[in-house]
């Protein structure tokens, strides 16, 4: 009678596989018409690549996460089914296009105003070429109004000291076709997340990860597009994610000097500070929080004021001046996001979009004061939530900056799987 009623343990354990399938299906449906739009619509020549490349890949996951589907109405996927399209995926939307376009640039297309050529994207030869200037000339930064012409976008490193770091191999050893290939800074950027993530793991007790949560953070579309054709993003995220372990592990300096050193490559990452204060005040009370502020201010300061002295007028022009959007040429970032779909309505729009901005801040501080975090994932959660927020509501910014909140929501997910310890006991 139950079999029949359909409500007995084996069917249970049939439609809840099922249910996952279906999901997975979805999303790497969903994946692949965005792969389909980058192939055929995208103006970038990297991404066009990217495109044709995910397209099969994405495409082959979702045949075979139908194929699983389909047979689970008679019994479930086989353990580590799932993880084959992750496989798929990994190898033909993030791997194989570096490759490609990691030869392709050696035809020599960078610093052309022509992106239909790009192997790789600006923020990859800018890096490269602030390495080269920090070697040569002792600062990563170029003083734009000594150029003899004006200024340009791609004139610009928008980035602090750290970022310099991923172009040093070629500024050392580039100049040859192999050692250009060998030292492209996605590599590196690539190299650098995957040690930070396994680290991570690492400190997590290398718990056993779930797909969904593998499927945000590694297979989303702007997680594997940026693997391919920039890779400065998830070199951030990377360290943000093991600062939050090391917190959540107790090590409050640690996860200061990671959090100060990708704070200092991207500002972006300090919003991230906040959050993580939260969580060792709430684990280790006033002195754990104190030694994680002086480590962070010193680290800072560390990093950025020898810099500093050398040119303090491109210092702030690079780092402060541009990304604000107050620097002799305006920031190009811009996107189809709310914050800057009600920006671009005029200067009320753009006070508009600002208050918006503040008020989102302020909910977000509210929620920290009045329940702040005290393990790794609800770090993540509110971190996510609040670069959220900053990547729709800020007048100049990107899509692709949605990475962040998708990624570190995977890593949550992860971090769930992880054994938390809870916080001890206080007195805040």
């Amino acid at each position: 009678m139950t079999a029949r009623g359909g409500s007995g343990p084996a069917t249970e354990r049939t439609v809840r596989p099922a249910r996952a399938l279906l999901v997975d299906l979805t999303f790497y449906g969903v994946c692949a018409l965005y792969a389909l739009s980058q192939a055929f619509a995208s103006e970038f020549y990297g991404f066009r690549v990217w495109g044709a490349f995910a397209l099969v890949g994405y495409g082959l996951a979702a045949v075979h996460t139908g194929w699983l589907l389909a047979q689970s109405r008679t019994r479930p996927p086989r353990p580590g089914a799932r993880w084959i399209p992750l496989a798929v995926v990994a190898g033909l939307c993030m791997v194989v296009p570096l490759v490609v376009l990691v030869i392709r640039r050696l035809t020599g297309v960078d610093w052309l105003i022509t992106p239909g050529s790009w192997a790789a994207q600006p923020e990859v030869w800018v890096i490269e070429r602030s390495a080269a200037l920090l070697l040569s000339q002792g600062t990563p930064y170029v003083d734009v109004f000594s150029l003899g012409r004006p200024p340009e976008v791609n004139d610009y490193t928008p980035y602090g000291p750290v970022m310099t770091v991923f172009g040093l191999p070629r500024a050392l050893f580039g100049g040859t076709p192999v050692g250009d290939a060998l030292t492209d800074a996605r590599l590196f950027f690539a190299l650098g997340a995957a040690l930070c993530v396994f680290a991570t793991l690492r400190l997590l007790g290398s718990p056993r990860l779930p797909v969904r949560g593998v499927q945000l953070a590694l297979a989303f579309p702007l997680t594997t597009l940026t693997f391919a054709v920039a890779g400065p993003d998830l070199a951030i995220l990377g360290p943000m994610v093991l600062a939050v372990a090391l917190a959540a592990r107790d090590r409050p300096v640690a996860a200061a000097v990671v959090i100060g050193l990708v704070g200092n490559a991207k500002l972006l990452a300090l919003l991230a500070a906040p959050v993580l204060a939260f969580l060792v005040a709430a684990r280790l009370g006033r002195k754990g929080l104190g030694a994680h502020l002086l480590t962070l201010l010193g680290t800072s300061i560390l990093l950025n004021v020898p810099v500093w002295l050398v040119d303090p007028a491109a210092f702030t022009e690079h780092v402060i001046r541009f990304p604000a959007g107050l620097g002799a040429v305006s920031s190009p970032a811009a996107s189809p996001l709310p914050g800057h779909l009600i920006a671009s309505t005029g200067t009320a729009g753009t006070a508009i979009a600002f208050a918006l901005l503040a008020c989102a801040a302020v909910a977000i501080a509210f929620w920290l004061f009045r329940r702040p975090p005290v393990t790794g994932s609800d770090t993540l959660l509110r971190t996510a939530i609040g670069l959220g927020a900053f990547a729709l509501l800020t007048p100049a910014t990107r899509f692709g900056y949605l990475v962040y909140p998708v990624v570190l929501i995977g890593a949550m997910l992860c971090f769930r799987r992880g054994g938390e310890s809870p916080a001890r006991a206080t007195s805040s």
